[in-house]
């Protein structure tokens, strides 16, 4: 089987964050997607290895933002190659609070959705949210990036904790 097939599916990059009231978190996923729109909701799939996962669990809400084809390695890098747990990823850049309380910064974002958790399920190694949309702000007028674009011109690789990862076989 030649498991890189995956990597033709079309998704964007996404920031999720999410704050419990103690501690903030964030990560880069590449798979966010709008499931309905009366009421409007999404869907966020985070690795339960993320640190950011277990806080969104806690909160019971998260903020996501559409990440924009401005957006260059380094803070591609921020959101998605630390963990929140030792690194602050919004310190020392602008950052905004959702009317949920959720952090996120306008920086290279499209858009931005406060969105509240009506639905979890756990699918093994990730847990999906399904989060109702209370607000959403546009942000810029950039393009937004596809994954595509992450890999073909920014030259991203995809980390083992991303939905996408496909191992050595």
């Amino acid at each position: 089987m030649d498991a890189t097939a995956l990597y033709k599916f079309q998704s964007g990059l996404y920031v999720v964050s999410a704050s419990d009231g103690d501690e903030r978190a964030a990560c880069i996923i590449n798979t966010g997607l709008q499931l309905t729109s009366s009421p409007i909701q999404v869907e966020v799939v985070v690795n339960k290895q993320n640190y950011t996962e277990g806080v969104i669990s806690r909160a019971g809400h998260f903020a996501l933002a559409v990440v924009a084809e401005t957006a260059n390695m380094l803070y591609v890098g921020r959101f998605g190659f630390r963990t929140s747990k030792d690194y602050d990823k919004f310190d020392g850049i602008e950052t905004k609070h959702t009317v949920l309380g959720d952090p996120y910064t306008p920086e290279n974002a499209v858009c931005v959705l406060a969105c509240d958790v009506v639905n979890t399920v756990d699918v093994g190694t990730h847990t999906i949210f399904v989060g109702e949309v209370k607000d959403a702000e546009v942000l810029s007028g950039d393009t937004p990036m596809t994954y595509n674009y992450y890999h073909t011109v920014l030259k991203g690789k995809t980390p083992p904790k991303a939905s996408s990862f496909v191992g050595e076989a």
